[in-house]
């Protein structure tokens, strides 16, 4: 459980951009690709449903 949360940590920073050069390399030496990429869909398609969520309310108000 401790992987997935340093994981989803590192895919967070990726999307703020705010993750160094040498974080990124450390966490692709520690957690597989599979994890980090699948993370990252994953998390992508959460944050456009949400904004997707958000303008449809906005929209019908």
């Amino acid at each position: 459980m401790r992987h997935f949360f340093a994981a989803l940590q590192s895919v967070l920073a990726a999307f703020f951009g705010v993750q160094s050069e040498h974080k990124r390399q450390s966490d692709f030496k520690q957690h597989s690709p599979r994890v980090i990429i699948s993370l990252a869909v994953i998390l992508f398609v959460v944050f456009i449903s949400a904004i997707y969520a958000v303008v449809v309310a906005v929209l019908n108000t």
